[in-house]
């Protein structure tokens, strides 16, 4: 059987206006890897209602898991958990149980849970919460969609949560070979390998180092002796050119 498949929704301005680096895709895609689930795509949208309904919608009929980052905090453009849920179809309200997590976290702090705060809450109907170790506001799953914090380290201890409740496949492994040639003098070579093992990916990477041109080819798969015939196999062919 087929690994399960992933993609990636990252929402929020901050990203595509360059203000912001987004970690939290790098993170995803080790974490997939070596859950043995193959993350197929990765988008990025704007704070945009209608724009994050059409591309929940979209991803989470294409692959058996969709993880979103960005727009669950208490801020106006914090518009994720609504557009999730009218891409759901279901509505959505301020959850007692979500709403207890950030009263008992606010009361330990003395602070208020203002109408900002209980924003948070909002949950659509039939979701799952999902766990927020660091500051109590949760995720949630619905369906196939995960909702997570945009904060790294949110989204991390999110991932954290929900990767044990999905069933992965075989974690994918990787070999590198690092040749000390132009990409053009051994592209024949790697098509040659990327035909002889259709069932593994095999990527050309090109690099330039202290002037000197390079390239790391990467050989992944789930069948570590089917990855060792093809670096071997390459090796062999680089020897022959």
């Amino acid at each position: 059987m087929p690994n399960p498949t992933a993609a990636m929704l990252v929402i929020g301005d901050e990203i595509l206006s360059g203000r912001t680096r987004d970690s939290n895709m790098h993170h995803l895609a080790k974490a997939l890897s070596r859950a043995g689930v193959a993350l197929r795509e990765a988008r990025v949208v704007a704070d945009d209602h209608a724009t994050i309904v059409g591309a929940v919608q979209t991803l989470a009929g294409a692959v058996d898991h969709l993880f979103t980052s960005g727009g669950i905090g208490p801020t106006h453009d914090d518009i994720t958990a609504e557009a999730v849920a009218e891409a759901m179809g279901v509505p959505i309200g301020v959850r007692e149980d979500a709403r207890a997590l950030l009263q008992a976290h606010y009361d330990a702090q003395g602070l208020e849970v203002n109408d900002a705060r209980l924003r948070m809450a909002r949950i659509p109907e039939g979701a799952t919460l999902i766990e927020n170790p660091i500051s109590a506001a949760p995720g949630f799953t619905i369906g196939n969609v995960h909702v997570m914090a945009g904060v790294p380290q949110i989204f991390e201890a999110m991932v954290a949560s929900v990767l044990p409740t999905i069933t992965g496949g075989a974690p994918v492994l990787s070999q590198t070979l690092t040749v000390a040639r132009g990409e053009g003098d051994i592209a024949a070579a790697v098509g040659t390998i990327a035909a002889e093992f259709p069932d593994l990916s095999v990527g050309s990477y090109p690099f330039i180092r202290a002037g000197a041109h390079g390239v790391n080819v990467v050989v992944r798969g789930t069948d570590a002796g089917r990855i060792d015939g093809a670096v071997v196999r390459l090796s062999a062919l680089l020897e022959e050119t």
